[in-house]
């Protein structure tokens, strides 16, 4: 055997370095002090003869035969891992760990989640908000709901589409009342609420009408959450776009009406990522399961 798989644990240290571009944050996520990764990584250095890292600035960058050794120890661990979690499958009894977008977590997912636990009370669901690119791999998320279809280092994944749907204006019933739509146009005479992460775009809805809009001489607010919106909106402050999913309990309660029953397609679209390696798999498919059956319920009511 190679004498310098002596090293393997440096290449552990150096791993995590290069992944985090930080020998603190590589210290934290191995549970050791930072002066331990960094004598790993030099003891490292010192047997391959060159310099696996350079300081720019605040973080640790890898140099160019650092990103050669990375490229190749990355894929080993990758098998290694797999190796593993094939031999060491989890019941399906246990946490399961979720990521969500903060809107889609609060409006759709946590509403419904009480039915999961009913048919599963021995997998505890574990939420976590975010709009940020989730590690599957190496992270504590085991399954990701996801706006969209592209999410960074996805190679490999499981992706499965959950949820797509049209976007459709909304107000409350006291503007519609007031306004007494009848002409698409007029949404141009209201406030309109804008998002910050622009995935709901006035322009592109006003476009599939043949409306120009000009936003310098209309009204409008952004905001930076979806909730914020729709508090407004229900609150009478204009008018929003968003999805049935997102908006269906505003509307049961009689907080929010359609003006126009004119959707924008393709429309918002989530997706499910999931490692299919991942030693949790009973219990992601269990999850995934309950989530596609709850989507087919919400979309295909019973009468």
């Amino acid at each position: 055997m190679d004498s310098r798989l002596r090293h393997l644990s440096g290449l552990r240290y150096f791993e995590a370095a290069a992944r985090l571009s930080s020998y603190s944050k590589a210290a934290e996520e191995l549970f050791v002090s930072q002066a331990a990764v960094s004598q790993k990584i030099r003891q490292l250095e010192q047997v391959l003869g060159c310099k696996l890292f350079i300081r720019q600035g605040r973080e640790m960058a890898l140099t160019e035969k650092g990103k050669t050794l990375y490229k190749q120890v990355s894929k080993g661990f990758e098998s290694i891992l797999t190796g593993l979690n094939q031999i060491t499958n989890e019941p399906i009894d246990g946490v399961l760990s979720v990521s969500s977008p903060p809107s889609f977590a609060s409006r759709w997912l946590l509403p419904r989640l009480w039915k999961f636990s009913i048919r599963h009370p021995s997998i505890p669901i574990r939420v976590m908000t975010t709009c940020n690119d989730m590690d599957l791999r190496h992270g504590d998320i085991d399954v990701a709901i996801w706006q969209g279809e592209e999410m960074e280092d996805s190679e490999g994944l499981l992706c499965e589409r959950l949820l797509e749907e049209p976007i459709y204006p909304y107000c409350s019933p006291e503007l519609a009342d007031s306004m007494k739509f009848d002409d698409p146009k007029q949404l141009l005479d209201c406030w309109l609420i804008h998002y910050e992460s622009k995935c709901f775009p006035w322009e592109d809805w006003f476009k599939i009408l043949d409306i120009k809009m000009k936003k310098s001489s209309i009204q409008w607010m952004e905001v930076g959450t979806f909730d914020l919106a729709m508090n407004a909106v229900a609150a009478g402050h204009g008018a929003c776009l968003a999805t049935e999913c997102l908006a269906s309990d505003y509307v049961e309660r009689g907080m929010l009406v359609r003006p126009f029953d004119i959707g924008m397609t393709p429309g918002l679209t989530f997706h499910l990522f999931s490692d299919p390696d991942s030693p949790r798999r009973e219990r992601i498919k269990a999850f995934s399961d309950w989530l596609h059956s709850e989507v087919e319920a919400t979309l295909n009511p019973i009468e």
